[in-house]
């Protein structure tokens, strides 16, 4: 099973290379174009690791490509361990 940063640098590999973060509201931050709501990007790949034993260390990472053209990663925890502004970004997309 590949590893959180085997990911990143794989996706880095195909040219997803900025670090998004999810900022209140549901939406994505890039350096580049600011805020952007999830209906604006285009979500490539999604990768999900689990923990062995502990729901906590569930993440998620998604190559996502913004409107501004920028193609970035965007990891968040996935389950109990993701913070507010990640939980709304998980549920915009869920919404999609």
């Amino acid at each position: 099973m590949e590893t959180m940063l085997e990911a990143v640098e794989r996706l880095g590999e195909r040219g997803f290379r900025s670090e998004l973060s999810a900022v209140p509201g549901g939406v994505l931050r890039c350096g580049n174009c600011g805020a952007v709501a999830m209906t604006e990007v285009t979500v490539v790949e999604t990768v999900r690791f689990e923990g062995n034993s502990n729901p906590e260390d569930e993440s998620i990472l998604m190559a996502v490509v913004m409107p501004c053209g920028h193609n970035g990663v965007y990891g968040s925890a996935y389950g109990p361990g993701a913070s507010p502004d990640d939980v709304e970004v998980l549920h915009a997309l869920a919404d999609l």
